[in-house]
């Protein structure tokens, strides 16, 4: 057990965050969707407050990252996760929800779903790219 977590740790560490963040993002974009706010823009204001939590939490806490300049690593992160989150996770939405709106009449089921679908892909592209780019420990210190 003991050689599974340190050889997956930072991935269990990644989840933990993960779960944590997309449980702060579900909240905040079902309270401002149930207040009257359309899915996309309160999508916008979920994950971007989710964001700011992720890079401190990942930074510290996941990727255990101390070296670098922290100005380009919130960049890199930013981008990356902008993309992740602004780009592909919308996208995601609008094909899901369209898709599923037939099937699944229930708008928060709906969304519920099509939320979860863009929340994987998104986690996958958000931890290949910061372990890859962001938080890639130099050579010296592997």
């Amino acid at each position: 057990m003991e050689k599974l977590l340190k050889k997956h740790g930072q991935k269990i560490r990644f989840a933990i965050v993960g779960g944590a963040n997309t449980a702060l993002d579900f909240a905040i974009l079902f309270i401002l969707t149930f207040s009257g706010m359309n899915q996309i823009v309160a999508n916008y204001f979920s994950t971007g407050i989710s964001l700011i939590f992720s890079f401190f939490a990942n930074k510290s806490f996941t990727f255990k990252h101390k070296s670098g300049n922290a100005k380009k690593q919130f960049i890199a992160f930013l981008v990356i996760t902008l993309i992740g989150l602004w780009v592909i996770q919308p996208l995601i939405i609008w094909i899901s929800t369209s898709s599923l709106a037939p099937y699944i009449h229930n708008e928060a089921i709906n969304l519920f779903i099509a939320k979860l679908i863009a929340t994987v892909a998104s986690l996958i592209w958000n931890y290949l790219l910061y372990s890859r780019l962001v938080f890639k420990k130099p050579e010296s210190e592997k």
